[in-house]
C-alpha cells in the first residue's frame, strides 16, 4: 500500500515536471496547461517573457509581459487592478479561448472571449510583445483575442492607440497608479474622436495635454510625431478602424512609448552602450503644449513662453493677463453679425484648435469649405488638411477656438471668422504699418552715416568713462553733491543724520555684515526706521558697484525687492538708506532650528513664489532687463509679515533689450549659488539667477545649505543629494523633517521638480522664470523630466581650498572668483 502511495507520488512529479518544462521553454500554451508562478513563456527571438512578477517594492504578485534580458522593465499587465497575494497563481486558456487567472480557486482575471473556432486553441506570446489567442491549425494574424487591444501604460512598435470601428473598440494607454502598484493611475493617453483624430494626454476626465488633428503629415502642434532616427509614426484610416502607431527603424533595437506615473509621454530605447533606457522624444516641450494654456483665442508663444490675443481680440480680463493669468483668454474687440457678412481672416502657422469637426470625408476645394463655413452662422473657423489622404477635408470650428500656439515649424493656416468691420480694421492697420515701414527704411537710409559717426563717438566717450577712478571722483565729489543727488533721483542724506539715527553707528545698532560693510539698524527723526548699509574702505565694492545698486534700485518698484530710500556721499563715506525690514534675511531662519520651526510648509511656499515674482520682474518685467547674479538666502530680506524681498544689488547688470547674455572675467557671487557657466567661464544670463533661484528652492524645502552640505552615504551636495533622491523615485525624503505631514505631496514633488530644473548644467535647459512662476502656481502644469543638475558634489568648484574663501581666488586660467558672502 505505501509503495502504491510511493509510486502515485511520483508519477505525479514527473508530470508537474513535465508541465514546467513544458511551459518554460515555450512561446504557446494550450488548453488543459497552466502556466504557473515562477513559471513563463518566452517569445521565440527570447525578445519577451509572460509570466508572475512583484512590481518595485510591492509583494504583490502579477501576470504581466517584460523584456526577457533586461532589468524588469513591465510593458503589459493581465490583473492590472486586482493583484495576487503570494504564489498560487495559475493562468489557463479554456477550448473556447478564454483567458482564466486563478488564485487557487478564486477567479482573478479572464479575458471574456471566445472562439468561433473548433477547439484547437493555443495562447503565444509573439516576438512583437502581443500575447494573443489563436486558431492552433491558422497562422495568420485573425485572433480571437490579443493583449495589444487591452494596452497598460506601454505603447510597442506596431502596437495600436485607437479604434475599432466595428466593435467600438478604444484601444488606450493608462499610467501605473506609482512604481510599486501597476493599477490604473491618473492619467491616460489615447487617440479621440475616430472623424477628426488628435491625440489627448488626460488626467481624469481633464485634457492635460493635446496634438491635432491628423493633418496628413503629422498631428498638429508637435514636431515629435514625424520619422527620426530611432522610429517612424504612422497614422492609418478606413471604414473599419483607425489609429496611431510607430515601427522602429532597426528591427532589432527595443523602443517603447509610456505614459508615466507624473503624466509625461515619452518615447524610450534601449542604449546597449549605457544599459539603460534612454529618452528619445517627451512630447511635452513647454507650457505652451499644455492644454487650453491662452484661454479662448489666446495664441501661445513657446519662446517666453507668454500668450498674446489673436488680431482681432483682446483679453478678456487684462488685470489677470498682467498677473501672468491667462486662462481667462481673449474676446471679441468685434461682434460677429451672420447678417451683415462676416468673412474670414487668415492665420498661420497654427497648431490647430480643439473640438474640430469633420464636414465629409471627399475631397473639397478651400472655396467650398469656406462658402459651407460662412452659411453656418455657428461656423467660427475653419481649414483643409488631409486627414484621411484623400487630398483634402473640410474641418470646421464650432464655438470658441481654444488650445492654439505659435507653430513656425509647420504649422496649419486657419481661417476664423471675424465681423466685416473687424476685417477693415485689420486691413487698414496692414496698410499703415507698410507705410511705416518705408519711412523707416528711407530713415536708416538717410541717417546711416550719422550713426555711424555717433557709434565711434560713443565707444570713445565709454572708454573715457571706463577709466574714471574713485579718487577722481571722491576729488569732485564736494563740489558736485548736488549735481549728482539729481542724477542718481535719489534724495541725499547728511551723514551728520544717519550717524545720529544709528548712535554713531554703534556695535549695539549693527544689524548685519555683508560683503562690503556692515549694515546698522536707525531711526530718523520723524520715527522712520531704517537699515543703512556703510561700504567699508576694504569692501571691494568701488564706485562703479555703489553707483550700480544706487541707479538700479532707484528705478526699481515691485512688492518683492527691497526699497531704497536714498543715500548718503560725503567725507569719505558711501552710504544706502534701505526701509527696515525686521526679520533680517532668509537664511536667519531657513538655517536654523528655532527659526525653521516658523517656517510652515505654507509661509515658505508663498516665500518661493515671493521670490520668483521678484526674479520674473526683474528679468522680464521692469523697464530693464537685470541680472542679479549674487542671489542667495542672505540677500532674500523678510518684511513683518515674512514677505520676500530681494536686496543687494551691487554686482547687478542692465540688458539691453535684445541682449541675452554677457561674459566678464571678474566673476563676483557666492559659493554653493553661482552657476556653473559664470562660475567657470564668466557667462552669465537670466539663467544665471535662475541657477541661484533652484538652489534657494532646494534649499527651503530641505532646510539644508547646499554649500557645505554632508550626508554620510555619499559626497553629494544639496543639489547631487536631491537629484539621487529624485532618480530613486522616493523625492519627498529630501523635505525639512520639521514640516512633518504639513504639506501636499504633489505640491512639494513639485517644488523639487522645479528646483532641479532651474540647476541643470546646460542653460538652454533651465526655464525662465515665467515658467518657473506659472509651475509653481498651477497644480495642473506638467513639467518636464529634469537632467542631472550642474555641480552635484561639494569639491565641484575648481578644487579650491575652503580656507580661502573670501578671498580672490585663482585658477589655472586666470579666472577670478570674488565671493561677497563666504557661506
Amino acid at each position: 500500500m505505501e509503495m502504491g502511495v510511493a509510486g502515485v507520488f511520483a508519477l505525479w512529479s514527473i508530470f508537474l515536471a513535465s508541465i514546467s518544462s513544458t511551459t518554460a521553454a515555450t512561446d504557446t500554451l494550450g488548453p488543459g496547461q497552466y502556466l504557473r508562478d515562477k513559471q513563463t513563456l518566452v517569445s521565440s527571438s527570447q525578445r519577451f517573457e509572460l509570466g508572475f512578477f512583484s512590481p518595485g517594492n510591492s509583494g504583490n504578485r502579477y501576470l504581466g509581459i517584460w523584456y526577457k534580458n533586461l532589468p524588469l522593465t513591465v510593458v503589459w499587465v493581465a490583473n492590472r487592478n486586482r493583484s495576487i497575494a503570494g504564489s498560487s497563481g495559475a493562468l489557463s486558456v479554456t477550448s473556447a479561448g478564454e483567458l482564466l487567472l486563478r488564485n487557487g480557486t478564486e477567479l482573478v482575471w479572464s479575458s471574456n472571449s471566445t472562439s468561433p473556432a473548433n477547439g484547437s486553441v493555443v495562447l503565444q506570446l509573439l516576438d512583437s510583445g502581443n500575447l494573443v489567442v489563436r486558431d492552433g491549425s491558422d497562422t495568420s494574424d485573425d485572433y480571437v483575442w490579443e493583449s495589444f487591444d487591452y494596452p497598460s501604460d506601454t505603447l510597442l512598435p506596431t502596437m495600436k492607440l485607437g479604434w475599432k470601428l466595428k466593435t467600438g473598440l478604444h484601444m488606450y494607454l493608462t499610467s501605473w497608479k506609482n512604481a510599486d502598484d501597476p493599477s490604473a493611475g491618473d492619467f491616460s493617453y489615447s487617440l479621440d474622436d475616430p472623424d477628426s483624430p488628435q491625440l489627448v494626454l488626460r488626467k481624469g476626465s481633464d485634457k492635460q495635454y493635446r496634438w491635432g488633428p491628423w493633418d496628413g503629415v503629422r498631428f498638429s502642434g508637435s514636431q515629435e510625431f514625424r520619422a527620426n532616427a530611432v522610429f517612424t509614426p504612422k497614422f492609418f484610416s478606413d471604414t473599419e478602424e483607425v489609429y496611431y502607431t510607430f515601427i522602429v527603424t532597426d528591427k532589432s533595437a527595443l523602443s517603447r512609448s509610456i505614459v508615466t506615473q507624473f503624466g509625461l509621454i515619452q518615447y524610450l530605447y534601449w542604449n546597449n552602450g549605457t544599459k539603460e533606457w534612454s529618452t528619445t522624444v517627451t512630447l511635452q516641450r513647454d507650457n505652451c503644449d499644455r492644454y487650453g494654456m491662452c484661454g479662448p483665442y489666446g495664441n501661445c508663444y513657446s519662446g517666453d513662453p507668454s500668450c498674446r490675443c489673436m488680431k482681432g481680440f483682446s483679453p478678456k480680463s487684462p488685470q489677470s493677463w498682467d498677473m501672468l493669468d491667462w486662462s481667462g483668454g481673449c474676446a471679441r474687440k468685434r461682434e460677429l453679425d451672420c447678417n451683415k457678412g462676416d468673412g474670414f481672416v487668415k492665420y498661420k502657422p497654427l497648431k490647430l484648435p480643439d473640438n474640430s469637426h469633420l464636414w465629409g470625408k471627399s475631397s473639397v476645394s478651400s472655396e467650398d469649405c469656406r462658402a459651407k463655413c460662412l452659411r453656418n452662422c455657428s461656423c467660427m473657423a475653419y481649414t483643409i488638411i488631409n486627414v484621411h489622404g484623400n487630398g483634402g477635408d473640410c474641418v470646421a470650428w464650432f464655438g470658441d477656438l481654444v488650445d492654439m500656439k505659435d507653430f513656425s515649424e509647420g504649422g496649419e493656416e486657419l481661417y476664423i471668422r471675424m465681423a466685416r468691420s473687424e476685417i477693415e480694421a485689420i486691413a487698414d492697420a496692414k496698410r499703415k504699418k507698410l507705410v511705416e515701414m518705408i519711412i523707416a527704411i528711407v530713415i536708416s537710409i538717410v541717417s546711416g552715416i550719422f550713426i555711424l559717426g555717433c557709434i565711434g563717438w560713443g565707444i570713445s566717450r565709454m572708454r573715457r568713462r571706463a577709466k574714471r577712478t574713485a579718487r577722481e571722483f571722491d576729488s569732485q565729489r564736494d563740489s558736485k553733491e548736488e549735481d549728482q543727488g539729481e542724477d542718481l533721483e535719489l534724495p541725499l542724506f547728511d551723514l551728520e543724520v544717519i550717524s545720529g539715527a544709528t548712535n554713531r553707528f554703534s556695535f549695539e545698532k549693527k544689524i548685519g555684515q555683508g560683503g562690503f560693510g556692515p549694515v546698522y539698524k536707525g531711526e530718523l527723526r520723524t520715527g522712520q526706521e531704517i537699515a543703512v548699509k556703510r561700504l567699508s574702505q576694504s569692501s571691494g565694492q568701488g564706485l562703479e558697484e555703489f553707483k550700480n545698486e544706487v541707479i538700479l534700485i532707484s528705478k526699481l518698484q515691485h512688492r518683492n525687492l527691497v526699497k531704497l530710500l536714498g543715500c548718503c556721499i560725503q567725507r569719505e563715506e558711501r552710504m544706502l538708506i534701505y526701509e527696515y525690514l525686521p526679520n533680517k534675511s532668509l537664511n536667519y531662519f531657513i538655517f536654523d532650528q528655532t527659526g525653521r520651526k516658523l517656517l510652515t510648509w505654507k509661509k515658505r511656499f508663498d516665500i518661493v513664489l515671493g521670490i520668483a515674482r521678484g526674479l520674473l520682474y526683474l528679468h522680464q518685467d521692469s523697464r530693464l532687463r537685470i541680472i542679479h547674479r549674487d542671489l542667495k538666502t542672505s540677500n532674500i530680506l523678510l518684511d513683518s509679515e515674512m514677505n520676500p524681498k530681494i536686496s543687494d544689488f551691487g554686482i547687478a547688470r542692465i540688458f539691453g533689450g535684445d541682449q541675452m547674455e554677457e561674459k566678464t572675467r571678474r566673476v563676483v557671487g557666492t559659493y554653493g549659488y553661482m552657476s556653473p557657466e559664470y562660475a567657470l567661464n564668466g557667462q552669465f544670463s537670466v539663467k544665471s539667477d535662475v541657477f541661484s533661484f533652484g538652489v534657494i528652492l532646494l534649499e527651503i524645502v530641505s532646510g539644508k545649505k547646499n554649500w557645505g552640505f554632508y550626508h554620510p552615504d555619499h559626497d553629494f551636495n544639496l543639489l547631487g543629494h536631491a537629484w539621487k533622491l529624485w532618480n530613486e523615485g522616493i523625492p519627498l525624503e529630501l523635505v525639512d523633517v520639521l514640516l512633518e505631514d504639513s504639506f501636499s505631496a504633489d505640491e512639494m514633488v513639485r517644488c523639487i521638480q522645479v528646483a532641479l530644473l532651474c540647476v541643470q548644467l546646460r542653460p538652454e535647459d533651465r526655464p525662465i522664470m515665467s515658467s518657473v512662476v506659472f509651475m509653481l502656481s498651477n497644480q495642473s502644469a506638467v513639467a518636464a523630466q529634469p537632467k542631472e543638475p550642474g555641480f552635484v558634489t561639494g569639491n565641484t568648484y575648481m578644487g579650491t581650498d575652503s580656507s580661502s574663501t573670501g578671498k580672490n581666488l585663482h585658477t589655472g586660467n586666470e579666472l577670478t572668483i570674488t565671493l561677497l558672502d563666504p557661506r
